[in-house]
């Protein structure tokens, strides 16, 4: 008989690669979503069935934060990220025979925006602001619940890179001319964007704010890696060990696309983007600097620890299809 494993939210790249590759071992899986087959969010009663009994419970639902963050996406996003969780927490609690390992996405934008020095699991600081609110909302609504029998694992994960990700704008960006930095600068707060915590402030000069990336290849390699570690539990950062920075990321991307030349894009240029294709700025402009301190010391070995072979990687699968 064939082992059960459930994935909240797996319409997603992230959850499609996941699916695939567990159904490549034989196993069972089970998805709760919104599309049609799936078990839906509002049947609790099904929702407990599936987890009951399964060896690993996988939680990634939540509102894509690729969007202007007004107050009806704001509440979308939280939304999305607490009731899900909430309910495969208790979904688990209710079982005869709970999942031995629940593991759920969070997101390693919960660090402090860092040019000083990277971020780890136990010497990162948290930040502050809406995105990082919804991370420890995230967080305390899954590490919440009683679950003695169940070990978890919150997947504090850095900018996935793959097939159908947040870099695909960017190639398009790159391959019309546009792949030069991403330069921060002054930009005008309204009192609202303060109040809400979604205004960044200028920091990073040059194209320096640091990026920490993770190939998908890896967080599936990552997930099927804290299987065999039992020691693992709590929180785990999922990025590469070599991060770098946005202005050598987009230098190496174009290398990558055979792109000479890109344009770099000042902050007036990005507000006025994001603005036209109802996005936000900071998804660019945070410097976010983190490092997988948990799983370098466990023993994980990267698929792609390097971001040039994982960039021609992603853009050789897009251009074989």
């Amino acid at each position: 008989m064939s082992e059960r494993i459930v994935i909240g939210g797996a319409s997603g790249f992230m959850g499609r690669r996941l699916a695939a590759s567990f159904r490549a071992d034989g196993a069972e899986v089970v998805t709760i979503g919104r599309s049609a087959g799936e078990i839906p969010w509002s049947d609790a009663g099904l929702i407990r069935r599936a987890v009951d009994g399964a060896s690993l419970v996988i939680g990634l639902s939540g509102k894509s934060v690729d969007c202007r963050y007004n107050a009806a996406n704001r509440a979308e996003i939280l939304r999305s990220r607490v009731e899900t969780t909430e309910a495969l927490g208790a979904a688990i609690a209710a079982s005869d025979n709970p999942a031995p390992l629940w593991v759920n996405a969070s997101t390693a934008t919960i660090y402090r925006h860092a040019e000083d020095r990277p971020q780890t699991e136990s010497t990162g600081e948290l930040g502050e602001g809406f995105s990082v609110g919804i991370a420890k909302a995230w967080e305390a609504a899954f590490f919440a619940p009683e679950l003695p029998a169940t070990r978890r694992v919150a997947l504090r994960t850095a900018i996935t890179l793959g097939d159908g990700s947040a870099l695909v704008p960017l190639i398009n960006l790159a391959r019309n001319g546009f792949g030069g930095p991403a330069l921060d600068g002054r930009w005008p707060a309204t009192q609202g964007r303060l109040d809400a915590g979604t205004y960044h402030r200028f920091r990073a000069r040059g194209g320096r704010q640091k990026f920490s990336w993770v190939h998908l290849d890896d967080v599936v390699g990552v997930i099927r890696f804290l299987r065999a570690h039992a020691e693992l539990d709590g929180v785990v950062n999922v990025t590469s060990p070599n991060p770098t920075d946005n202005r050598t990321m987009m230098a190496t991307l174009r290398r990558v696309l055979g792109v000479p030349f890109g344009l770099p894009l000042p902050r007036w240029v990005l507000e006025l983007g994001a603005a036209a294709i109802h996005t936000e700025t900071e998804l660019v402009l945070k410097s976010r600097w983190v490092l997988p301190e948990r799983l370098l010391a466990a023993g994980y070995e990267f698929h792609y620890p390097e971001l040039e072979p994982a960039l021609r990687q992603i853009v050789a699968e897009r251009r074989g299809k």
